[in-house]
Protein backbone atom coordinates (compact mmCIF):
# COMPACT_ATOMS: atom_id res chain seq x y z
CA UNK A 1 0.00 0.00 0.00
CA UNK A 2 1.38 3.67 -0.93
CA UNK A 3 2.23 5.61 1.91
CA UNK A 4 0.49 9.28 1.61
CA UNK A 5 2.85 10.98 3.89
CA UNK A 6 5.44 9.72 1.33
CA UNK A 7 4.09 10.68 -1.78
CA UNK A 8 3.02 14.36 -0.51
CA UNK A 9 6.91 14.68 0.41
CA UNK A 10 7.85 13.24 -3.43
CA UNK A 11 5.26 15.94 -4.52
CA UNK A 12 6.61 18.94 -2.18
CA UNK A 13 9.56 18.27 -3.10
CA UNK A 14 9.43 17.91 -6.66
CA UNK A 15 7.09 21.40 -6.50
CA UNK A 16 9.91 22.93 -4.82
CA UNK A 17 12.78 22.19 -7.31
CA UNK A 18 10.39 23.23 -9.97
CA UNK A 19 9.54 26.12 -8.76
CA UNK A 20 13.49 26.87 -8.11
CA UNK A 21 14.23 25.70 -11.77
CA UNK A 22 11.33 27.91 -13.07
CA UNK A 23 11.95 31.11 -10.94
CA UNK A 24 15.70 30.69 -12.27
CA UNK A 25 14.39 31.48 -15.83
CA UNK A 26 15.81 27.81 -17.09
CA UNK A 27 14.82 26.09 -20.02
CA UNK A 28 11.88 23.82 -20.35
CA UNK A 29 14.05 20.66 -20.72
CA UNK A 30 15.19 21.35 -17.12
CA UNK A 31 11.44 21.47 -16.19
CA UNK A 32 10.29 18.65 -17.56
CA UNK A 33 12.42 15.96 -14.75
CA UNK A 34 11.20 17.97 -12.02
CA UNK A 35 6.80 17.89 -13.96
CA UNK A 36 7.25 14.31 -14.12
CA UNK A 37 7.92 13.52 -10.50
CA UNK A 38 5.82 15.75 -9.40
CA UNK A 39 2.82 14.17 -11.30
CA UNK A 40 4.13 10.74 -10.37
CA UNK A 41 3.71 12.23 -6.74
CA UNK A 42 0.55 13.43 -7.58
CA UNK A 43 -0.66 9.79 -9.23
CA UNK A 44 0.91 8.33 -6.20
CA UNK A 45 -1.32 10.23 -3.89
CA UNK A 46 -4.48 9.67 -6.53
CA UNK A 47 -3.28 5.85 -6.02
CA UNK A 48 -2.96 5.65 -2.18
CA UNK A 49 -6.67 7.27 -1.92
CA UNK A 50 -8.17 4.31 -3.83
CA UNK A 51 -6.11 1.98 -1.80
CA UNK A 52 -7.89 4.06 1.19
CA UNK A 53 -10.97 3.20 -0.27
CA UNK A 54 -10.59 -0.62 -0.31
CA UNK A 55 -7.98 -1.36 2.09
CA UNK A 56 -6.35 -4.75 3.06
CA UNK A 57 -8.13 -6.70 5.84
CA UNK A 58 -5.24 -6.00 8.29
CA UNK A 59 -5.62 -2.58 7.70
CA UNK A 60 -8.88 -2.74 8.09
CA UNK A 61 -8.59 -4.73 11.81
CA UNK A 62 -5.41 -2.18 12.53
CA UNK A 63 -6.89 0.82 11.96
CA UNK A 64 -4.16 3.81 11.93
CA UNK A 65 -5.59 6.78 13.50
CA UNK A 66 -9.28 8.37 14.04
CA UNK A 67 -11.51 8.77 11.47
CA UNK A 68 -11.35 12.74 11.62
CA UNK A 69 -7.17 12.63 11.52
CA UNK A 70 -7.50 10.15 8.41
CA UNK A 71 -10.39 12.79 6.84
CA UNK A 72 -8.43 15.86 7.59
CA UNK A 73 -5.20 14.20 6.07
CA UNK A 74 -6.67 13.60 2.89
CA UNK A 75 -8.28 17.09 2.71
CA UNK A 76 -5.39 18.85 3.43
CA UNK A 77 -3.37 16.60 0.63
CA UNK A 78 -5.95 17.43 -2.00
CA UNK A 79 -5.96 20.74 -1.01
CA UNK A 80 -2.37 21.34 -1.05
CA UNK A 81 -1.98 19.71 -4.38
CA UNK A 82 -4.55 21.59 -5.81
CA UNK A 83 -2.86 24.75 -4.25
CA UNK A 84 0.43 23.69 -6.10
CA UNK A 85 -0.92 22.66 -9.51
CA UNK A 86 -2.85 26.09 -9.70
CA UNK A 87 1.06 27.79 -9.16
CA UNK A 88 2.67 25.10 -11.81
CA UNK A 89 0.44 26.40 -14.07
CA UNK A 90 0.65 29.91 -13.44
CA UNK A 91 4.59 29.62 -13.54
CA UNK A 92 4.53 28.00 -16.95
CA UNK A 93 2.17 30.29 -18.03
CA UNK A 94 4.53 32.93 -17.41
CA UNK A 95 7.23 31.58 -18.62
CA UNK A 96 6.61 29.74 -21.74
CA UNK A 97 3.59 31.54 -22.97
CA UNK A 98 -0.43 31.67 -22.13
CA UNK A 99 -2.16 28.13 -22.88
CA UNK A 100 1.49 26.16 -21.84
CA UNK A 101 -0.34 24.18 -19.19
CA UNK A 102 -3.39 23.43 -21.31
CA UNK A 103 -1.59 22.35 -23.49
CA UNK A 104 0.56 20.45 -21.52
CA UNK A 105 -2.57 18.24 -20.26
CA UNK A 106 -3.68 17.40 -23.67
CA UNK A 107 0.07 16.04 -24.45
CA UNK A 108 -0.32 14.41 -21.65
CA UNK A 109 -3.89 12.69 -21.76
CA UNK A 110 -2.86 11.49 -25.25
CA UNK A 111 0.54 9.99 -24.73
CA UNK A 112 -1.24 8.59 -21.86
CA UNK A 113 -3.96 7.08 -24.34
CA UNK A 114 -1.25 5.79 -26.51
CA UNK A 115 0.76 4.11 -23.58
CA UNK A 116 -2.15 2.23 -22.46
CA UNK A 117 -3.65 1.10 -25.82
CA UNK A 118 0.15 0.10 -26.24
CA UNK A 119 -0.36 -1.81 -23.07
CA UNK A 120 -3.85 -3.10 -23.97
CA UNK A 121 -2.11 -4.43 -27.52
CA UNK A 122 0.68 -6.01 -25.87
CA UNK A 123 -1.99 -8.15 -23.46
CA UNK A 124 -3.84 -8.72 -26.36
CA UNK A 125 -1.00 -10.08 -28.46
CA UNK A 126 0.33 -11.82 -25.43
CA UNK A 127 -2.84 -13.49 -24.67
CA UNK A 128 -3.50 -14.65 -28.83
CA UNK A 129 -0.20 -16.02 -28.34
CA UNK A 130 -0.78 -18.48 -25.44
CA UNK A 131 -4.31 -19.79 -26.91
CA UNK A 132 -2.14 -20.76 -30.22
CA UNK A 133 0.41 -22.21 -28.00
CA UNK A 134 -2.82 -23.82 -26.34
CA UNK A 135 -4.45 -24.68 -29.58
CA UNK A 136 -0.98 -26.38 -31.09
CA UNK A 137 -0.78 -28.36 -28.19
CA UNK A 138 -4.30 -29.61 -28.10
CA UNK A 139 -4.01 -30.29 -31.81
CA UNK A 140 -0.59 -32.27 -31.46
CA UNK A 141 -1.61 -34.42 -28.69
CA UNK A 142 -5.14 -34.98 -30.59
CA UNK A 143 -3.33 -36.35 -33.55
CA UNK A 144 -0.61 -38.48 -31.38
CA UNK A 145 -3.72 -40.40 -29.65
CA UNK A 146 -5.36 -41.32 -33.39
CA UNK A 147 -2.17 -41.91 -35.13
CA UNK A 148 -1.05 -44.47 -31.74
CA UNK A 149 -4.81 -46.32 -31.98
CA UNK A 150 -4.09 -46.32 -35.12
CA UNK A 151 -0.67 -47.87 -35.06
CA UNK A 152 -2.09 -50.39 -32.10
CA UNK A 153 -5.02 -51.34 -34.09
CA UNK A 154 -2.87 -52.02 -36.99
CA UNK A 155 -0.27 -53.76 -34.42
CA UNK A 156 -2.63 -56.15 -33.01
CA UNK A 157 -3.71 -57.64 -36.39
CA UNK A 158 -1.38 -60.42 -38.24
CA UNK A 159 -0.32 -59.75 -40.13
CA UNK A 160 -0.05 -55.90 -39.58
CA UNK A 161 -1.94 -54.09 -42.21
CA UNK A 162 0.36 -50.96 -43.42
Amino acid sequence: MIDPITAIAAASAAYKGLNAIVSAGQELENCTSQLGKWFGALNDINRAEEQRKRPPLHAKLMGSGSIEEEAFAILTHKKKMKEQEKEIAFMLNMRFGPNTWDEMLELRRSIKKEREDTIYAAEEFKHAMIDGAIMVALSVGILGAVFLGVYLVGSVQTPPWW
